[in-house]
């Protein structure tokens, strides 16, 4: 692009500041779910009596909360818009993390009267009451709650960055931002396993939940002053703003050339394409939740090593850095789009279903776990990092598909369906895994427990494939949303 004065100038690069404070969004977002899962097990479970199903109930409700709320996040960040939206869906998630903290002092108040007791009064308090049912009863109960409320915040996440990057990136290069942003997830996996286990055993699991949960007030602070629409926004030159509206399709007009009205609500649901996306989210984000919720346990229930344990921390590493290779699934529809002429919609499809074979893996990670723990860490690494090439794709078909007035919303109602897998796998595995334990189940060659993680991983392994049969089945061609 030339000035007035025939000089070219060069497009800016704002939206990758954008880009980096999502990144750092979806960081804080993972580390906050994460400090539960790095803390139940060998922190809170001796304090408050829990099981395997109690924290299976714990953590599926926290899906159902997700998934129901992702319904409404989505249509209240459209409504809201981006800024304001991601400004009141980070508190929200922020003041939930930070909730959990004062759980075991008001397990205190309610049982033995003593409120005002700080963390290890609290624990001593709890310690002298014999009725372990109630003390369980009411501390699930308590981070039930917690869960709600983090739930409710984290639903906007996903809706306000989708938006985000629809309205900072053309469809070419959307997949490459959400794969960027997107690794944000693994890089708070990295970090919490050498953090928060630490935090916990020093100073006490409550403070890893308030340490971690405070980080997002200091983005919300940053993220008054650096996001604006980029044709408001000083920072994005001319030739930037160009490249970013390169899309003529992105905003469809009448016969007169005036926007389109905004889709209703309802109508999200009479397109194909919205239940495309929706079965799509249904069938894989439980898989990559399990692998978040469980790993920890995994590693302490089947190999001894709990989490706060060296190796433990070290496998949790690899793992999730093995993941990081999830950022090829933004470059690989860019090259069929590019390089190979494909559509938007035709080359994320072809990437899916290349990603879709990755967790066939996850069916070797039980048999080869039997020679060392390092065989299923890798294979679900690899999983891992397919799920999220995958995640970066599925969530650019939506604008692929629909005009930016209701991506977040059709956002929202695949991640209400994600949600609802979720709850499936996390409820299923907290009572599959008490089953096997307690009955020492067997089934083909294993025994206990460890049977229970081999019939999960099987299910995990090909929920991606039977995933994108159905999307393909739906929508096997190409076709933005244009005729309402």
């Amino acid at each position: 692009m030339t000035d007035r004065k025939g000089i070219n100038v060069k497009a800016g690069n704002y939206r990758w500041v954008i880009c980096a404070m999502l990144f750092f969004g979806v960081t804080i977002n993972y580390m906050d779910r994460q400090v539960l899962s790095l803390t139940w097990k060998d922190f809170i479970a001796p304090e408050f009596h829990w099981t395997n199903n109690d924290y299976g109930n714990i953590t599926s409700l926290f899906s159902i909360f997700y998934a129901i709320s992702m319904l409404f996040a989505g249509r209240f960040v459209d409504w809201l818009d981006t800024k304001k939206g991601f400004l009141w869906a980070i508190g929200v998630w922020s003041v939930g993390a930070c909730l959990h903290t004062f759980c075991g002092i008001a397990t205190s108040g309610i049982i033995t009267g003593q409120w005002l007791v700080g963390f290890k009064g609290a624990r001593e308090a709890i310690g002298t009451v014999n009725n372990v049912g109630m003390i369980i009863n009411v501390t699930v109960t308590l981070f039930v709650f917690a869960r709600f409320v983090l739930a409710l915040g984290e639903a906007g996440n996903f809706p306000a960055s989708i938006k985000a990057t629809a309205e900072y990136f053309p469809k070419k290069d959307r997949a490459y931002a959400t794969s960027i942003f997107n690794a944000g997830a693994t890089i708070g996996a990295l970090v919490a396993p050498f953090s928060i286990p630490i935090i916990a055993a020093k100073f006490g699991w409550e403070m890893a939940f308030l340490i971690i949960g405070a980080l997002g007030f200091l983005w919300m602070g940053a993220w008054v002053f650096v996001y604006k629409k980029p044709d408001a926004n000083p920072y994005v030159n001319k030739a930037e703003l160009v490249y970013i509206r390169q899309d003529k399709d992105d905003n469809p007009t009448d016969a007169q050339g005036r926007p389109m009205r905004k889709l209703s609500f309802k109508e999200c649901f009479n397109y194909k394409q919205t239940w495309a996306f929706a079965f799509g989210k249904f069938m894989t984000d439980g898989v990559w939740w399990f692998y978040l919720f469980w790993t920890p346990a995994y590693l302490s229930s089947v190999y001894g090593l709990p989490s706060d344990n060296t190796t433990a921390q070290l496998l949790v590493f690899v793992l999730y850095a093995i993941t990081l290779l999830s950022i090829i699934g933004g470059w690989l529809p860019s090259y069929f789009i590019t390089k190979k002429g494909m559509n938007p919609y035709a080359g994320r499809m072809r990437s899916m279903l290349i990603f879709a074979f990755f967790p066939l893996l996850a069916l070797l990670a039980q048999p080869l776990g039997t020679y060392s723990y390092w065989f299923p860490i890798i294979i679900i690494g690899i999983a891992g990092a397919a799920h999220q090439a995958w995640s970066a794709n599925i969530f650019s078909t939506i604008g692929d598909m629909f005009p930016r007035s209701a991506i977040a919303t059709v956002t929202g109602i695949g991640g209400m369906a994600g949600g609802i897998g979720s709850y499936l796998i996390n409820k299923g595995s907290g009572v599959l895994f008490d089953y096997t334990e307690m009955t020492q189940m067997k089934f083909m060659g294993f025994e206990g427990i460890r049977s229970g993680y081999f019939i999960i991983f099987s299910i995990c392994a090909v929920a991606y494939l039977i995933g994108w049969v159905v999307m393909k089945s739906l929508v096997p061609k190409y076709k933005p949303i244009t005729d309402y």
